[in-house]
């Protein structure tokens, strides 16, 4: 039978965990602070970095919301960013994206100090991460690893890890955990438009996927036993359920798990993982900038 790979429970576990954490670091006198920046009024941006700001406050950890206009400018944000690396309180930044046009993204990023970059998107973070140093890791490839560990799948030696995304986000981040000599995965990053692409998806032992395209990935395009891991979501008309309009994946979850080992859900898979892995980062970085070992 396939293994549904439940990211919430994993997620909550992992909180319950976290707590833990956080209480050890109080009796030593330090609260994990996690500060947010949003620029601009974004629906979806307002709502994730609230979730963000509830979810840390649910375990403990201090949280601070720094909401700025539209127009703000480059030097202003930079500003702010720079207070918040200063501010002994704050362990964790990270700025919720989009940033308006006007503001260069690469710039506010690398702005932010290495040791707070919780979201793991600062170039120190990046490099170490490829050569094996620890480091900061973006939170939703962190999320994928850590559900197939907690679920078993800890021998990567030899297996075929195909990632059909080529992104900072998750694609990169994710193949440099893979490709790590104690991992030992051979890892292929494909572009979702690359020509003949079932013929990278069949070799796939473990797949992941991310291009927001419904049923992107069909069952004719992996091979019996496939780890199929979705990280897509897209939202597509279904007049048979309540709310009219469904929330699904990459992947063809009916058909691909006929042929699955094991797969993940949308929603309730990859996704329920991302805040958490944030708030992960975040203790992580208070330990560290405080000499604790957890």
């Amino acid at each position: 039978m396939t293994k549904i790979l439940d990211g919430r429970k994993i997620s909550a576990e992992i909180r319950d965990e976290l707590k833990q954490k956080i209480r050890s670091l109080k009796e030593k006198g330090t609260i994990p602070g996690l500060a947010g920046i949003l620029v601009g009024e974004d629906e979806s941006s307002s709502t994730y970095i609230r979730l963000k700001e509830k979810a840390g406050e649910e375990i403990g950890i201090y949280s601070e919301i720094v909401k700025l206009p539209e127009n703000t400018t480059q030097e202003h944000l930079l500003k702010e960013i720079d207070r918040l690396n200063l501010d002994a309180k704050i362990h964790g930044i990270f700025i919720q994206l989009p940033l308006p046009k006007h503001i260069i993204e690469s710039k506010a990023l690398t702005s932010i100090s290495p040791d707070k970059d919780v979201d793991g998107f600062h170039p120190m973070n990046v490099g170490k991460a490829w050569l094996g140093q620890e480091a900061f890791l973006p939170a939703t490839p962190s999320g994928i690893y850590e559900i197939l560990i907690r679920y078993g799948y800890n021998n990567f030696k030899g297996k075929n890890v195909v990632i059909v995304n080529v992104d900072n986000l998750v694609g990169k981040p994710l193949a440099s955990i893979f490709a790590q000599e104690d991992v030992g995965a051979n890892v292929t990053l494909c572009h979702p438009s690359t020509p003949s692409l079932s013929d990278y998806t069949r070799r796939a032992d473990i797949l992941v996927v991310s291009v927001n395209k419904p049923k992107f990935i069909n069952a004719d395009m992996v091979k019996e036993g496939v780890i199929a891991i979705d990280f897509g979501a897209s939202y597509i008309e279904d007049p048979t359920y309540k709310m009219k309009r469904r929330l699904v994946g990459d992947i063809d979850f009916e058909g691909v798990k006929e042929k699955a080992e094991a797969i993940t859900p949308v929603p309730g898979g990859v996704g329920p993982m991302t805040i958490t892995m944030l708030l992960c980062n975040t203790i992580k970085a208070a330990e560290i900038m405080h000499h604790i070992q957890s």
